[in-house]
């Protein structure tokens, strides 16, 4: 049995649309060894393991490492939402500066590419208005477009739609191409996270900003839409708004092992706590701001102590009185 309680029946399902992949960690002995992840994979993972229902969209590829990451989802307590794919498992070899990870990436022709608009909208087109959390590399033109289709419809049907905007320039032919995909993303999501990276990469920033200038980058950043925002800045902490009430903490004390998924365990936890709330009312959610911000700082630093992503169960957090 799964290390998690099972999920709320009255709280908004968690869908998915993202990329689940092999993150080979570059050994010094030059050895590859293979950790499942990507961004909205380890985002879905933290919010299964505390407890929320989660619904993954994209499909697991038939080959090993994807039926290991289908495996491994459904272990989290994720539902898959589809048949598999022939095509391969994407690869992202992870190579680290100081704390840091750095990311090359090999996407041509793999699984979670293999959807369209159409296969998902009508997968969705019974279920009742949920959140959909999407971003990263789904942002990348042209993937992008597919994305901006599904969400720009989700959202017209009453869904909730939470973006990650987690900017990988290195994979962007044309970088002012990829800073009008996330712009036109962002103008059609509610709940939305950056970290320091992406506003200095997406803002076109001489250098990273810190923490102290996070109400004014919202400020740039916020479209009519966005109802929800968190700021990350990495070892200097992070700052939460609901509605017109913000927060900032400094990050949680750790002995940090690497940073992997470590923004991915953060947003995943902020999510599920707004999912608890099944109508997720902005006036109880700002309520708790602070509380939110400090249990998902709580769980990235959890995440943090451990090797590659490894989100903490709802009880590992509650035991440390995130």
């Amino acid at each position: 049995m799964p290390d998690h309680p099972a999920a709320a029946p009255s709280a908004p399902i968690l869908h998915v649309l993202g990329e689940a992949l092999m993150d080979c960690f570059a050994e010094p002995d030059g050895r590859l060894l293979p950790r499942m992840g990507g961004s909205p994979f380890n985002l879905a993972r933290a919010a299964a393991l505390q407890g929320r229902a989660v619904r993954w969209m994209t499909p697991f590829s038939t080959d090993a490492f994807g039926q290991a990451l289908r495996r491994q989802a459904e272990a989290d307590g994720i539902a898959p939402g589809g048949p598999g794919s022939a095509w391969p498992t994407a690869l992202a070899v992870v190579s680290f500066e100081g704390d840091s990870a750095r990311y090359g990436f090999y996407r041509e022709g793999i699984a979670d590419r293999d959807w369209s608009p159409v296969s998902v909208l009508a997968a969705l087109a019974d279920q009742p208005p949920g959140v959909l959390h999407t971003g990263s590399l789904m942002l990348v033109p042209p993937q992008h477009e597919a994305t901006l289709r599904v969400m720009e419809t989700l959202a017209a049907r009453g869904w909730t739609i939470s973006l990650d905007i987690n900017l990988r320039p290195r994979l962007a032919a044309d970088l002012d191409a990829y800073r009008s995909a996330v712009w036109a993303a962002l103008a059609h999501a509610h709940w939305v996270k950056a970290s320091d990276e992406d506003l200095a990469v997406l803002m076109d920033l001489p250098a990273l900003p810190s923490l102290n200038e996070a109400p004014a980058l919202w400020q740039r950043l916020r479209q009519p839409s966005h109802r929800r925002g968190a700021l990350t800045f990495g070892a200097r902490g992070a700052w939460l708004s609901v509605g017109d009430r913000g927060a900032a903490l400094p990050a949680a004390a750790t002995q940090v092992v690497d940073t992997v998924g470590a923004g991915d365990t953060f947003w995943g936890t902020c999510l599920a706590d707004w999912l608890e709330d099944a109508q997720h009312a902005p006036g109880a959610a700002a309520q708790r701001v602070d509380a939110t911000l400090r249990r998902a700082l709580r769980a990235a630093a959890l995440n943090c102590a451990r090797a590659g992503c490894q989100p903490p169960t709802r009880a590992e957090l509650d035991a440390t009185g995130g």
